[in-house]
Protein backbone atom coordinates (compact mmCIF):
# COMPACT_ATOMS: atom_id res chain seq x y z
CA UNK A 1 0.00 0.00 0.00
CA UNK A 2 0.97 3.54 -0.28
CA UNK A 3 0.81 6.17 2.46
CA UNK A 4 -1.42 7.75 0.64
CA UNK A 5 -4.05 4.76 0.90
CA UNK A 6 -3.27 4.53 4.46
CA UNK A 7 -3.73 7.92 5.37
CA UNK A 8 -7.12 7.56 3.49
CA UNK A 9 -7.99 5.01 5.06
CA UNK A 10 -7.04 5.64 8.46
CA UNK A 11 -7.34 8.93 8.58
CA UNK A 12 -4.59 11.32 9.88
CA UNK A 13 -2.62 14.02 7.98
CA UNK A 14 0.56 13.29 5.79
CA UNK A 15 2.97 16.22 7.23
CA UNK A 16 5.96 15.49 4.86
CA UNK A 17 7.09 13.44 1.72
CA UNK A 18 4.91 12.06 -1.12
CA UNK A 19 1.63 10.44 -0.69
CA UNK A 20 2.99 7.47 -3.00
CA UNK A 21 5.65 6.37 -1.33
CA UNK A 22 5.37 2.32 -1.16
CA UNK A 23 4.74 0.69 2.69
CA UNK A 24 5.60 -2.76 2.84
CA UNK A 25 5.49 -3.61 6.22
CA UNK A 26 5.92 -2.62 9.71
CA UNK A 27 9.00 -2.31 12.27
CA UNK A 28 11.13 -0.97 15.04
CA UNK A 29 13.53 1.72 14.47
CA UNK A 30 16.03 -0.02 14.84
CA UNK A 31 15.54 -2.59 12.06
CA UNK A 32 13.13 -1.05 9.60
CA UNK A 33 14.18 -0.28 6.23
CA UNK A 34 13.20 2.11 3.47
CA UNK A 35 9.35 0.51 2.96
CA UNK A 36 8.64 0.24 6.33
CA UNK A 37 6.67 2.27 9.13
CA UNK A 38 8.06 2.99 12.65
CA UNK A 39 5.64 4.73 14.80
CA UNK A 40 6.86 7.92 17.90
CA UNK A 41 4.88 8.72 20.64
CA UNK A 42 7.57 11.67 22.33
CA UNK A 43 9.84 13.63 21.49
CA UNK A 44 12.42 11.29 22.30
CA UNK A 45 11.16 8.30 20.24
CA UNK A 46 10.38 10.70 17.75
CA UNK A 47 13.91 11.97 17.16
CA UNK A 48 15.28 8.11 16.59
CA UNK A 49 12.37 7.47 14.24
CA UNK A 50 13.01 10.18 12.06
CA UNK A 51 16.95 9.48 11.93
CA UNK A 52 16.13 5.70 11.08
CA UNK A 53 16.11 3.78 7.81
CA UNK A 54 12.52 3.77 8.08
CA UNK A 55 10.39 4.73 4.79
CA UNK A 56 7.61 6.48 7.17
CA UNK A 57 7.19 7.61 10.45
CA UNK A 58 3.89 8.34 12.19
CA UNK A 59 4.27 10.75 15.32
CA UNK A 60 1.82 12.84 17.02
CA UNK A 61 1.76 16.84 15.66
CA UNK A 62 4.42 19.00 17.52
CA UNK A 63 6.54 15.76 18.96
CA UNK A 64 9.79 17.70 17.05
CA UNK A 65 10.35 21.34 15.45
CA UNK A 66 10.93 19.97 12.37
CA UNK A 67 10.81 16.89 9.99
CA UNK A 68 13.96 15.87 7.87
CA UNK A 69 13.73 16.37 4.04
CA UNK A 70 12.90 13.52 2.16
CA UNK A 71 11.71 11.65 5.27
CA UNK A 72 7.50 10.60 4.47
CA UNK A 73 5.77 11.60 8.01
CA UNK A 74 2.44 11.25 8.94
CA UNK A 75 0.48 13.04 12.08
CA UNK A 76 -2.01 11.14 13.91
CA UNK A 77 -3.85 11.69 17.19
CA UNK A 78 -2.54 8.23 18.13
CA UNK A 79 0.21 7.23 16.66
CA UNK A 80 0.73 3.82 18.23
CA UNK A 81 -2.84 2.73 17.42
CA UNK A 82 -2.18 4.17 13.59
CA UNK A 83 0.43 2.06 13.52
CA UNK A 84 -0.95 -1.33 14.57
CA UNK A 85 -4.05 -0.32 12.42
CA UNK A 86 -1.70 -0.36 9.00
CA UNK A 87 0.13 -3.62 10.31
CA UNK A 88 -2.93 -5.04 9.91
CA UNK A 89 -3.83 -3.75 6.30
CA UNK A 90 -0.27 -4.31 5.29
CA UNK A 91 0.20 -7.50 6.56
CA UNK A 92 -0.56 -10.20 3.50
CA UNK A 93 -3.76 -12.01 3.24
CA UNK A 94 -2.89 -15.87 3.86
CA UNK A 95 -4.54 -17.89 0.25
CA UNK A 96 -7.57 -19.75 0.77
CA UNK A 97 -6.55 -23.57 0.24
CA UNK A 98 -10.23 -25.31 0.57
CA UNK A 99 -10.49 -28.86 2.54
CA UNK A 100 -6.89 -30.34 2.78
CA UNK A 101 -7.84 -34.40 1.24
CA UNK A 102 -6.78 -35.65 5.67
CA UNK A 103 -9.66 -33.58 7.06
CA UNK A 104 -12.88 -35.13 7.80
CA UNK A 105 -15.83 -32.38 7.15
CA UNK A 106 -19.37 -34.11 7.66
CA UNK A 107 -21.61 -34.22 5.21
CA UNK A 108 -24.01 -31.88 5.57
CA UNK A 109 -21.91 -28.95 6.94
CA UNK A 110 -22.05 -25.66 5.39
CA UNK A 111 -18.51 -24.02 4.27
CA UNK A 112 -19.11 -20.56 2.89
CA UNK A 113 -16.75 -19.29 -0.14
CA UNK A 114 -13.24 -19.17 0.34
CA UNK A 115 -13.28 -21.23 3.57
CA UNK A 116 -9.78 -23.27 4.13
CA UNK A 117 -9.60 -26.64 6.18
CA UNK A 118 -6.31 -27.77 6.71
CA UNK A 119 -4.60 -31.64 7.44
CA UNK A 120 -6.11 -34.11 10.00
CA UNK A 121 -8.75 -30.75 11.09
CA UNK A 122 -12.49 -32.27 11.67
CA UNK A 123 -15.96 -30.35 11.37
CA UNK A 124 -18.52 -32.07 12.08
CA UNK A 125 -22.14 -32.72 11.74
CA UNK A 126 -24.63 -29.92 10.97
CA UNK A 127 -21.13 -27.17 11.46
CA UNK A 128 -21.56 -23.98 9.70
CA UNK A 129 -18.24 -22.03 8.51
CA UNK A 130 -18.84 -18.36 7.66
CA UNK A 131 -16.82 -16.74 3.66
CA UNK A 132 -13.35 -16.79 4.41
CA UNK A 133 -12.42 -18.39 7.45
CA UNK A 134 -9.80 -20.70 8.48
CA UNK A 135 -9.70 -23.99 10.05
CA UNK A 136 -6.35 -24.77 11.10
CA UNK A 137 -4.17 -28.28 11.24
CA UNK A 138 -5.90 -30.45 13.72
CA UNK A 139 -8.54 -28.39 14.76
CA UNK A 140 -11.83 -29.60 15.78
CA UNK A 141 -15.40 -27.84 15.10
CA UNK A 142 -17.93 -29.74 16.61
CA UNK A 143 -21.67 -30.76 15.79
CA UNK A 144 -23.66 -27.57 14.78
CA UNK A 145 -21.13 -25.12 16.07
CA UNK A 146 -22.03 -21.39 14.03
CA UNK A 147 -18.19 -20.12 13.08
CA UNK A 148 -19.35 -16.56 11.54
CA UNK A 149 -16.60 -14.93 8.94
CA UNK A 150 -12.94 -14.28 8.71
CA UNK A 151 -12.18 -16.36 12.00
CA UNK A 152 -9.34 -18.22 12.09
CA UNK A 153 -9.40 -21.20 14.43
CA UNK A 154 -5.36 -22.00 14.96
CA UNK A 155 -4.02 -25.89 15.18
CA UNK A 156 -5.81 -27.91 17.55
CA UNK A 157 -8.49 -25.79 19.33
CA UNK A 158 -11.75 -27.71 20.15
CA UNK A 159 -15.00 -25.79 19.56
CA UNK A 160 -17.64 -28.23 21.73
CA UNK A 161 -21.11 -28.41 20.44
CA UNK A 162 -23.27 -25.24 21.58
CA UNK A 163 -20.51 -23.28 20.50
CA UNK A 164 -21.40 -19.61 17.90
CA UNK A 165 -18.35 -17.49 16.91
CA UNK A 166 -19.42 -14.21 15.31
CA UNK A 167 -17.28 -12.67 12.89
CA UNK A 168 -13.58 -11.69 12.58
CA UNK A 169 -13.10 -13.98 15.73
CA UNK A 170 -9.73 -15.66 16.71
CA UNK A 171 -8.71 -18.62 18.56
CA UNK A 172 -5.17 -19.69 19.12
CA UNK A 173 -3.82 -23.11 19.39
CA UNK A 174 -4.99 -25.32 22.08
CA UNK A 175 -7.91 -23.46 23.13
CA UNK A 176 -11.22 -25.50 24.54
CA UNK A 177 -14.45 -23.78 23.84
CA UNK A 178 -17.53 -24.77 24.85
CA UNK A 179 -16.62 -27.71 27.21
CA UNK A 180 -18.92 -28.75 30.64
CA UNK A 181 -18.80 -26.39 33.34
CA UNK A 182 -17.63 -27.23 37.05
CA UNK A 183 -20.83 -27.56 38.69
CA UNK A 184 -21.91 -30.51 41.17
CA UNK A 185 -24.27 -31.51 43.02
CA UNK A 186 -22.90 -33.01 46.63
CA UNK A 187 -25.24 -36.20 48.41
CA UNK A 188 -25.12 -35.33 52.15
CA UNK A 189 -25.57 -38.56 53.07
CA UNK A 190 -22.57 -39.97 50.65
CA UNK A 191 -20.91 -37.59 49.81
CA UNK A 192 -20.88 -39.07 46.66
CA UNK A 193 -21.26 -36.02 43.95
CA UNK A 194 -23.10 -35.76 40.49
CA UNK A 195 -22.46 -33.62 38.02
CA UNK A 196 -25.37 -30.60 37.33
CA UNK A 197 -26.44 -30.96 33.74
CA UNK A 198 -24.07 -28.81 31.84
CA UNK A 199 -26.57 -28.40 28.86
CA UNK A 200 -26.33 -24.53 27.77
CA UNK A 201 -24.42 -22.38 24.99
CA UNK A 202 -21.26 -20.46 24.46
CA UNK A 203 -21.90 -17.28 22.59
CA UNK A 204 -18.53 -15.62 21.34
CA UNK A 205 -19.43 -12.05 19.79
CA UNK A 206 -17.14 -10.11 16.96
CA UNK A 207 -13.86 -9.34 17.10
CA UNK A 208 -12.99 -11.54 20.61
CA UNK A 209 -9.53 -13.06 20.44
CA UNK A 210 -8.95 -16.22 22.59
CA UNK A 211 -5.14 -16.82 23.53
CA UNK A 212 -3.61 -20.29 23.11
CA UNK A 213 -4.61 -23.06 25.70
CA UNK A 214 -7.69 -20.67 27.28
CA UNK A 215 -11.02 -22.54 28.08
CA UNK A 216 -14.14 -21.20 28.05
CA UNK A 217 -16.71 -23.50 29.54
CA UNK A 218 -20.70 -23.49 28.06
CA UNK A 219 -23.48 -22.64 30.19
CA UNK A 220 -24.96 -24.93 32.69
CA UNK A 221 -29.18 -24.44 31.59
CA UNK A 222 -28.34 -21.04 29.89
CA UNK A 223 -25.40 -18.91 27.98
CA UNK A 224 -21.51 -18.01 28.78
CA UNK A 225 -21.03 -15.13 26.70
CA UNK A 226 -18.00 -13.35 25.65
CA UNK A 227 -18.79 -9.42 24.39
CA UNK A 228 -17.88 -7.87 21.25
CA UNK A 229 -13.93 -6.73 20.89
CA UNK A 230 -12.83 -8.68 24.50
CA UNK A 231 -9.59 -10.06 24.15
CA UNK A 232 -8.23 -12.99 26.22
CA UNK A 233 -5.06 -13.95 27.02
CA UNK A 234 -2.88 -17.02 27.24
CA UNK A 235 -3.88 -19.55 30.32
CA UNK A 236 -7.47 -18.02 30.92
CA UNK A 237 -10.49 -19.67 32.45
CA UNK A 238 -14.02 -18.66 32.34
CA UNK A 239 -16.41 -20.70 34.11
CA UNK A 240 -19.73 -21.46 33.35
CA UNK A 241 -23.08 -19.31 32.79
CA UNK A 242 -20.01 -16.22 33.01
CA UNK A 243 -20.83 -13.20 30.74
CA UNK A 244 -17.99 -11.02 29.71
CA UNK A 245 -19.05 -7.76 28.15
CA UNK A 246 -17.34 -5.98 25.02
CA UNK A 247 -14.02 -4.72 25.10
CA UNK A 248 -12.80 -6.18 28.00
CA UNK A 249 -8.96 -7.44 28.78
CA UNK A 250 -8.11 -10.55 30.45
CA UNK A 251 -4.59 -11.75 31.27
CA UNK A 252 -2.98 -14.50 31.42
CA UNK A 253 -3.74 -17.15 34.52
CA UNK A 254 -6.58 -15.20 35.28
CA UNK A 255 -10.11 -17.26 36.72
CA UNK A 256 -13.00 -16.44 36.72
CA UNK A 257 -16.18 -18.97 38.18
CA UNK A 258 -19.32 -19.35 37.37
CA UNK A 259 -22.37 -17.23 37.20
CA UNK A 260 -19.90 -13.93 37.75
CA UNK A 261 -19.55 -11.00 35.14
CA UNK A 262 -17.35 -8.41 33.99
CA UNK A 263 -18.88 -5.08 32.69
CA UNK A 264 -17.57 -3.17 29.77
CA UNK A 265 -13.79 -1.94 29.35
CA UNK A 266 -12.52 -3.75 32.30
CA UNK A 267 -8.97 -4.59 32.91
CA UNK A 268 -8.13 -7.80 34.81
CA UNK A 269 -4.21 -8.47 35.03
CA UNK A 270 -2.82 -11.74 35.57
CA UNK A 271 -3.37 -14.19 37.99
CA UNK A 272 -6.35 -12.27 39.29
CA UNK A 273 -9.29 -14.83 41.20
CA UNK A 274 -12.84 -14.12 40.76
CA UNK A 275 -15.08 -15.94 42.72
CA UNK A 276 -18.48 -17.51 41.83
CA UNK A 277 -21.64 -15.13 41.30
CA UNK A 278 -19.21 -11.85 41.92
CA UNK A 279 -19.63 -8.82 39.63
CA UNK A 280 -16.93 -6.73 38.14
CA UNK A 281 -18.28 -2.97 37.47
CA UNK A 282 -17.58 -1.70 34.17
CA UNK A 283 -13.67 0.13 33.64
CA UNK A 284 -12.39 -1.99 36.63
CA UNK A 285 -8.98 -2.21 36.78
CA UNK A 286 -7.91 -5.34 38.91
CA UNK A 287 -4.37 -5.39 38.98
CA UNK A 288 -2.05 -8.62 39.11
CA UNK A 289 -2.77 -11.16 41.70
CA UNK A 290 -6.02 -9.75 43.21
CA UNK A 291 -8.76 -11.28 44.65
CA UNK A 292 -12.54 -11.04 44.27
CA UNK A 293 -14.56 -13.41 46.63
CA UNK A 294 -17.65 -14.88 46.13
CA UNK A 295 -20.68 -12.90 45.74
CA UNK A 296 -19.20 -9.82 45.84
CA UNK A 297 -19.38 -6.27 43.54
CA UNK A 298 -16.78 -4.50 42.78
CA UNK A 299 -16.98 -0.90 41.01
CA UNK A 300 -15.39 2.14 40.37
CA UNK A 301 -17.89 4.22 42.17
CA UNK A 302 -16.33 7.37 44.36
CA UNK A 303 -12.80 6.36 42.77
CA UNK A 304 -10.80 8.46 39.91
CA UNK A 305 -10.62 7.13 36.64
CA UNK A 306 -7.59 4.60 36.13
CA UNK A 307 -7.68 3.53 39.66
CA UNK A 308 -5.95 0.04 40.26
CA UNK A 309 -7.70 -2.25 42.64
CA UNK A 310 -4.83 -5.11 44.17
CA UNK A 311 -4.84 -7.50 47.25
CA UNK A 312 -7.75 -10.07 48.40
CA UNK A 313 -10.58 -8.20 48.89
CA UNK A 314 -9.42 -6.13 46.09
CA UNK A 315 -9.56 -3.06 47.37
CA UNK A 316 -7.40 0.71 45.65
CA UNK A 317 -3.88 0.14 45.92
CA UNK A 318 -2.80 3.64 48.03
CA UNK A 319 -5.06 1.91 50.36
CA UNK A 320 -3.53 -1.49 49.91
CA UNK A 321 0.32 0.40 50.25
CA UNK A 322 -0.85 2.59 53.43
CA UNK A 323 -2.47 -0.83 55.45
CA UNK A 324 0.62 -2.13 54.53
CA UNK A 325 2.68 0.41 55.72
CA UNK A 326 0.75 0.43 59.05
CA UNK A 327 1.51 -2.98 59.43
CA UNK A 328 5.30 -2.47 58.66
CA UNK A 329 5.43 -0.46 61.59
CA UNK A 330 3.16 -2.44 64.01
CA UNK A 331 5.36 -5.48 63.16
CA UNK A 332 8.50 -2.84 63.92
CA UNK A 333 7.33 -1.98 67.38
CA UNK A 334 6.29 -5.14 68.48
CA UNK A 335 9.91 -6.61 67.65
CA UNK A 336 11.71 -3.60 69.51
CA UNK A 337 9.36 -3.76 72.35
CA UNK A 338 9.88 -7.65 72.78
CA UNK A 339 13.85 -6.59 72.51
Amino acid sequence: MTVGELVEVLGGKLAEGSAEQVVEGVNSSVAASAKELVFAEDAASAAKALESQAGVVVLRAGAVEAYRAGKCVVEATQPRLWFARAGRLIAPALPATGVHPTAVVADNAVLGVGVTVDATAVVGEGAQIGAGSRIEAGAVIGRGVRIGEHCRIYPHAVLYPGTRLGNRVVVHAGAVLGADGFGYVRDSTTGAYTQFPQQGTLSIEDDVEIGANSTIDRGALKVTKIGRGTKIDNLVHVGHNCEIGEDVILVALTGISGSSTVGKGAVIAGQVGIGDHAHIGPGVILGGQAGVLSGKTVTNEGLRPGTVLWGTPARPLMQVLRELAVLGRLAKGSRKSRE
